[in-house]
């Protein structure tokens, strides 16, 4: 199945992963309309681009009540929140569950609000991270959000049929997160891959496309990690 002619949402679709989606979408013919939360960057997106918080269920349901049916919905909105960082004894249990309210919460929100108007057929792509499967000291709260999303996706995959449902899982992207590590850091962590670099956004967005035109792919997640996950 080809994205000509197809109408495709990319909701964290101004900047990173999902830029890069929403742009080589546009490419291949698809009708792309992307959101953020960031009005300034929704105004440098011009037009197609739409202000919605995901942490806002209303701005949600506005939203996917605005673009109308549709074809296939991707999800690349990212916060890894105040707790990246913090072993267990300092963790601040209160705060904890600000990680999951971007990257789960919002994503199933997306999904509760956008599903309906999805035709048969269609997606829903949302996005993890590497972290799921390489846990680290201090993250643990990040490593439980990510398998999170892991297991939305195969419960939704069920759920929602005939949309299908599936994730991306990637590793270290040169994204503007990406700005904040020194490169000799991001050397060092890459070294020992199969790839051993950084993987572009271009090359993340490729997998989003794969999952959107593979029609008898649902309840996968695929990783996209220049082999990060086999080291």
């Amino acid at each position: 199945m080809e994205l000509t002619g197809k109408k495709v949402v990319v909701i964290g679709g101004t900047s990173g992963i999902g830029r890069a989606v929403a742009n080589r979408c546009a490419a291949l013919g698809a009708d792309v309309v992307v959101a953020s939360s960031s009005p300034a960057r929704v105004e440098a997106a011009g037009a197609g681009a739409v202000v919605a918080d995901v942490r806002d269920e209303g701005q949600l349901a506005e939203l996917f009540g605005r673009v109308g049916t549709f074809d296939h919905l991707v999800y690349t909105a990212g916060d890894w929140g105040p707790m990246a960082g913090g072993r267990l004894g300092e963790l601040d249990l209160d705060r904890a569950g600000d990680v999951f309210a971007v990257r789960f919460w919002g994503a199933l929100a997306a999904a509760k609000h956008a599903h309906p108007a999805i035709v048969p057929g269609g997606s829903i792509t949302l996005t993890d991270g590497l972290i799921a499967h390489r846990p680290r000291p201090g993250a643990a709260v990040n490593t439980a959000m990510a398998g999170a999303v892991e297991h939305l996706v195969t419960g939704l995959a069920v759920e929602l049929a005939p949309v299908r449902v599936n994730a991306v899982c990637p590793g270290l992207i040169d994204t503007e997160a990406l700005a904040r590590i020194p490169p000799e850091r991001i050397t060092s962590m890459t070294a020992r891959q199969a790839v051993p670099r950084a993987g572009t956004p271009d090359e993340a967005a490729e997998a989003y496309l794969y999952l959107m035109r593979g029609t008898y792919t649902t309840g996968q997640v695929l990783r996209v990690d220049g082999g990060m996950s086999l080291t």
